[in-house]
């Protein structure tokens, strides 16, 4: 008997070093705000609060004017080739944040956009600044994307974009939104 309360006793005395050096997960909570807009902003309805994701460089233009509000198709379309590339980047969205407000410097000259969605994504909307200060927004209406590629603005002439903008929330642990510029 007193062997069994030894080994109990030093069997207990073996699990308090494991539990007590147990790795901790700490969660930051990022602060919430709402969405920033400009004056002749073109939708109307009530935008979500967000998550500010601070862009990785200053921007050169800030929206100017607005041009009419182009509403989203939801159509999944063919990648872009490689070659015809002109920009890229992309940015990860953590579900625990829920609504996330970033922008991606482009800087690029081009004839198209499209946004490639891995994962499940909910998107509010984008906005394209263009480098002469006219202001595109695309309208997604809160919709809710499979993974896919999807063509978020056609600009055939082309046109340099200064900045893309998104207001989005993460649907599945690892969505990433990647906006491409086709020349």
């Amino acid at each position: 008997m007193k062997r069994i309360a030894q080994a109990t006793i030093l069997g207990l005395s073996l699990l308090v070093p494991f539990s007590a050096t147990a790795a901790r997960v700490v969660r930051v909570r990022r602060t919430r705000t709402t969405v920033v807009v400009h004056n002749g902003f073109p939708i109307r309805r009530a935008l979500p609060n967000v998550v500010v994701v601070a862009p990785r460089v200053a921007f050169r233009v800030a929206p100017a004017t607005y041009l009419p509000v182009v509403p989203f198709r939801a159509v999944i379309v063919a990648a872009p080739p490689a070659t015809t590339l002109a920009w890229e980047d992309s940015q990860s969205l953590d579900r625990e944040d829920g609504w996330s407000d970033f922008a991606l410097n482009v800087d690029s000259r081009g004839r198209a956009l499209f946004l490639e969605v891995k994962g499940r994504a909910q998107v509010n909307f984008a906005e394209v600044v263009f480098d002469n200060g006219e202001t595109q927004v695309v309208d997604f209406n809160d919709a809710n994307l499979r993974s896919g590629v999807y063509q978020l603005l056609d600009f055939r002439d082309g046109r340099k974009v200064d900045h893309v903008r998104l207001v989005a929330a993460a649907k599945s642990a690892d969505a990433k939104l990647i906006v491409r510029m086709a020349k």
